[in-house]
């Protein structure tokens, strides 16, 4: 499945159901600019387990700040809408395809 793009006024609706890593980022973060082509990659590997949604948190900050988000990239893993897991930083492929899993 492509890799969405989430805003405060649409979020609840794009973590609701099923399994959604959502990726915290903003355009000047550099480890954020090095994991996008990694989470594209987790996207044609395991985009049948999980939907993934960047939300820019310059652009978005109400819903940065629901939920607490103090450094960046911080990708969060969401189950029908409740959070199960979080990771902060740059993580290499492998590393986020197991952190995906073993919700999934």
């Amino acid at each position: 499945m492509a890799i969405q793009h989430a805003t405060d006024q649409d979020f609840q609706s794009k973590v609701s159901d099923g399994l959604v890593l959502v990726d915290f980022w903003a355009t000047w973060c550099g480890p954020c600019k090095m994991i996008a082509p990694v989470l594209e990659e987790v996207d044609a590997e395991i985009g049948d387990k999980v939907q993934i949604v960047k939300v820019d948190v310059d652009e978005n900050q109400q819903t940065a700040g629901k939920y607490g988000i103090m450094s960046i990239p911080t990708l969060v893993l969401f189950k029908d809408g409740e959070i199960v897991d979080k990771v902060v930083g740059f993580n290499p492929k492998e590393k986020l395809v197991q952190f995906i899993e073993q919700y999934a």
